[in-house]
């Protein structure tokens, strides 16, 4: 095993000098940043980050599952060096160059489902979720949109309209894009019907056609359906199985374009390229975004041929595509492939026995679910009444913090796990270790107030 030279706490976070940077921070920035805690990273090898005091933290979520490949791969750092001693930037919409070519066919052969696909690069994951939004209004000439409640899919006023998990993203910015639909997601420990699975026979999904598409919104008026495999920000809800399958039989039956977000759980995170791979369901349009370059900016519109209809110069981007982003992707997924997302696969089954092994021991912990490298804790007050348990939460996140861990909360009261791709079997344990610490510490200063 690894001998690991982290976590290293030599002064409590945030030292003098994270105190400093978090003090100038707070004069200049806008006020909208959320700064979940205040790590002030100073540099990172691996899975591991370095804050300005020198303190070493084992990341267990990735700047929110992005640095895939963890920090400083040498083969990146070369491919990103390499490109800007090239040339740092051509606009993609007008002119040409070979990465740009290479990351698109890459990305189109890699996208499930039988066809050609054509590919639009863009700087983020909401930036793909609003072109995304025009596309499929465009190709179907239909406007409505189908999303679903506990989703998010960014904060830009189009993928902010299709988001729906926190509403003080949406306070004060209506009005948003008209005719968009909510619906319950496939969420088993919090169905929406009172329902038990299997038993429920998909009711979710039957009561789009039945109640939406029968009483309220003419199903040859629906462009598309959005969704997230497994929602994100919402909590890393993994809907039940035959599920996204009903979502695209519905689909299919009426025309209507299927859009999978898989800008947080795709590139080998769950321990398939795409999350949607488990479930052998392929969509119309795949989106795709943060773990995609690295680190750096780079989001990607993947849609078969028969969909991508939009006319010459109906969409752009000056920055969308950048070279060098195009050079980092290009590594990423020569790294995932390569290895690293059959590593997601290995130890996200050690650290989901481990999590299991921990819930027999905290009652507080009422369901622990996830793929590969993409799991959560949903933490309760009463395992009987399911009531969430946010405090808590917010106290372990803290805890785990003090004590070198990074990890950052979703949903109401869930707790995320997305570590870099490249964690070994001693993180796992590292991470386990400091967990049940932050978790048992919490607990009892939680039960003693």
């Amino acid at each position: 095993m690894t001998t690991h030279d982290y976590p290293r706490i030599v002064v409590g976070p945030p030292g003098p000098r994270a105190q400093a940077i978090v003090a100038r921070d707070a004069e200049w920035t806008s006020p909208c940043y959320i700064k979940e805690y205040p790590l002030v990273i100073a540099r990172g090898r691996g899975a591991m980050v370095e804050d300005v005091d020198g303190n070493r933290f084992l990341d267990f979520m990735a700047g929110i599952a992005v640095s895939s490949t963890g920090y400083g791969h040498p083969a990146v750092v070369k491919a990103v060096q390499d490109a800007a001693a090239n040339f740092m930037h051509i606009c993609g919409s007008d002119f040409y160059f070979e990465g740009m070519a290479a990351i698109c066919e890459r990305l189109a052969r890699l996208a499930p489902g039988p066809g050609r696909k054509r590919v639009f690069l863009s700087n983020s994951g909401a930036e793909a979720v609003d072109g995304a939004i025009k596309l499929v209004r465009h190709a179907t000439r239909r406007t409505a949109i189908v999303a679903f409640k506990g989703a998010f899919h960014g904060r830009t006023i189009g993928a902010l309209s299709l988001t729906s998990s926190k509403s003080r993203q949406h306070g004060g910015f209506g009005p948003l894009l008209p005719d968009v639909h909510h619906v319950p997601f496939g969420n088993c420990y919090r169905c929406e019907y009172s329902k038990t699975f299997p038993s429920c026979q998909l009711a979710c999904v039957s009561a789009i056609e039945n109640d939406l598409l029968s009483r309220h919104l003419d199903p040859r008026d629906v462009a598309a359906i959005f969704v997230e495999p497994i929602q994100g920000e919402g909590g890393y809800v993994v809907p039940p199985p035959g599920w996204l399958t009903a979502i695209r039989q519905l689909c299919d039956r009426h025309g209507i374009v299927l859009v999978f977000d898989e800008i947080q759980s795709g590139i080998g995170r769950t321990g398939r390229m795409f999350a949607c791979e488990h479930e052998g369901v392929a969509p119309d349009v795949l989106l795709l975004a943060k773990g995609l370059a690295s680190g750096l900016p780079l989001g990607a519109i993947v849609a078969r041929e028969s969909v991508s209809t939009w006319e010459n110069g109906s969409h752009g981007s000056t920055f969308g595509g950048n070279p060098v982003s195009c050079a980092a992707a290009l590594a990423t997924l020569d790294l995932v492939q390569g290895g690293f997302m059959a590593n997601a696969a290995a130890r996200g089954a050690e650290l989901l026995a481990g999590l299991n092994a921990l819930a027999a021991k905290y009652p507080t912990m009422g369901q622990v679910r996830g793929q590969g490298l993409m799991l959560g804790i949903e933490f309760v007050k009463d395992r009987a009444t399911r009531e969430p348990n946010k405090a808590l939460v917010q106290a372990i996140e803290r805890k785990a913090f003090e004590k070198g861990l990074l990890v950052l909360s979703c949903g109401v009261s869930t707790l995320r796990l997305a570590p870099p791709l490249v964690i070994d079997a001693g993180d796992v344990t590292i991470g386990l270790r400091v967990l049940e610490e932050a978790i048992a510490e919490a607990t009892t200063e939680a039960a003693a107030k």
